[in-house]
């Protein structure tokens, strides 16, 4: 369809610091970084930055811990089919730049592909003999692939780091601050739908609607008596 997408940040309050409209087939990982360089820019470099499974990629995770960004990333389910056995159960080697497979033998290091993901491949004379290459390759030539991006220990880090409970308490206020945002702004603001065509126009939507928003938010805090008549 003809759509949008409004990649938008709030504090801990739910007030709009910034957005970034794009259309909507722009994948949400691409606008991190412009967006975090905007409120950079105008507001200030944030101790932690919460994001939902979009985001969640090495570059991102490099892209905040290079700039002392507390990385607050989701659990995201592994995309292996049931039955197989998942990338975690395959043992990385650091020092010798291979994967263990959970039978004890190694997967060397291959090449690297042109989106910047390391190749791990295993022999195929020793899978077409193991018990268990069912839970572990389809491949007629019975030799199992692994993939490593070469900025994997950054995402592995922000995966450490989930575990924690700073970010466990700052993950939880996402459904109260940006996706509260997000919901207000659909359903009482106008922005599921826009009359408008082009980035141009409907960036000036957005933008107002989001000023306005914050407007409401401050005017409520600010209230100190009754209703006036």
């Amino acid at each position: 369809m003809f759509a949008y997408s409004f990649h938008t940040a709030s504090d801990s309050k739910g007030f709009i610091l910034g957005s970034l409209v794009t259309g909507a087939n722009v994948h949400d990982s691409r606008m991190l970084e412009p967006l975090v360089n905007q409120l950079i820019e105008k507001i200030g470099k944030p101790n932690a930055l919460a994001v939902d499974a979009g985001y969640k990629t090495p570059p991102i995770a490099k892209f905040l811990i290079d700039r002392n960004i507390r990385p607050v990333m989701p659990y995201t389910r592994p995309k292996t089919k049931k039955g197989f056995f998942k990338k975690y159960d395959f043992v990385y080697d650091e020092p010798y730049d291979q994967y263990i497979c959970p039978q004890g033998e190694a997967l060397p290091y291959r090449t690297t592909n042109r989106e910047g993901y390391r190749q791990y491949a295993s022999n195929p004379l020793i899978c077409q003999d193991c018990p268990v290459v069912s839970q572990c390759t389809k491949s007629k030539g019975h030799r199992k692939w692994i993939n490593r991006h070469v900025w994997e220990e950054f995402l592995e880090e922000a995966e450490h780091l989930r575990h924690t409970e700073e970010n466990k308490s700052i993950y939880a206020q996402r459904k109260e601050t940006i996706e509260r945002v997000f919901a207000d702004a659909k359903e009482k603001h106008g922005m599921r739908w826009t009359k408008l065509r082009g980035l141009k126009k409907v960036s000036m939507q957005a933008m107002l609607t989001f000023a306005a928003m914050n407007l409401k938010k401050l005017a409520n805090w600010t209230w100190r008596g009754p209703c006036p008549v």
